[in-house]
């Protein structure tokens, strides 16, 4: 029988937050795949665990993959860990648990900690839906677009940022989104653990170490009105008494209402 792969979520932050059933199957497994084996085996040592690992990261995925999928195949029970939090959420991990489901092999995740939660419990931002997109892109221009693409998306944005990159990135999200409420959260579960909280454009970084990955989470967009439901002569009406030109007039209720001004006349002329 093939062996199995579990996806064990490790701390973010604070060793202590790992559960019983991760340090358990850390205990048990033959191997262990993470992406930075001196930052796993701190963990391990913390808690006396003597077990094999091997890395597993961006640059070596694909050329670790075919030997870890032989491996689990041959029986051998493995743990795919991240530096921090749950595995594959903006880590490597995507291409080994899609063949090893293609392969018939168990995959069994071991849930625990991860700062796309734990940023969004604590911000105050709803959490009815929220949308994770993970890094923003690197150049300002490509990250506009990808911020004016979510405008008007109706979550909780949450995002990781590196703090190279922080300070360019809030003047991007004031000069798409706006005014929106925005969080920073840095250093979760650890001594210094901040959460700022402001608009993008009120947020201010030169008193706080620029180090370590962000959670940047922004505020949802605004609710739409309620749609004008005025009768198209009357609303044509209102603005031709406010001073406007017939033809003027028709622009602005068409504007409005998102129709073209030909519907717009037609309608009017029908109703």
């Amino acid at each position: 029988m093939s062996g199995t792969l579990y996806l064990v979520a490790t701390p973010i932050g604070n060793l202590e937050d790992i559960t019983l059933r991760a340090l358990r199957i850390l205990r048990e497994v033959d191997l262990v795949a993470c992406e930075d084996t001196r930052q796993t085996r701190k963990l391990l040592d913390h808690y006396g665990i003597h077990k094999p690992t091997i890395s597993f990261h961006e640059h070596n995925e694909r050329a670790r993959e075919l030997d870890l999928l032989l491996k689990l195949r041959d029986g051998a029970q493995i743990a795919l860990v991240s530096d921090a939090g749950t595995p594959l959420v903006s880590d490597p991990g995507y291409h080994l648990v899609a063949e090893a489901i293609a392969q018939g092999i168990r995959v069994e995740p071991i849930p625990g900690p991860s700062a796309v939660l734990a940023g969004l419990a604590a911000s105050g931002l709803p959490t009815d839906a929220f949308h994770f997109g993970g890094f923003l892109p690197a150049r300002s221009s490509p990250r506009r677009k990808a911020l004016a693409a979510l405008r008007d998306e109706p979550a909780t944005l949450i995002f990781f940022e590196a703090p190279h990159r922080i300070r360019e990135t809030l003047a991007d999200i004031d000069e798409v989104l706006g005014a929106r409420p925005v969080v920073l959260a840095r250093e979760v579960t650890k001594i210094h653990e901040q959460f700022l909280r402001g608009t993008a454009a009120e947020l201010r970084l030169a008193d706080i170490p620029l180090k370590g990955e962000f959670t940047l989470l922004i505020g949802k967009a605004a609710a739409p009105p309620p749609p004008d439901e005025t009768p198209l002569q009357e609303a044509i009406a209102a603005r031709m008494s406010a001073g406007l030109s017939r033809m003027d007039a028709i622009k602005a209720v068409a504007r409005e209402r998102g129709l073209s001004k030909r519907e717009v006349y037609r309608l009017a002329l029908e109703s």
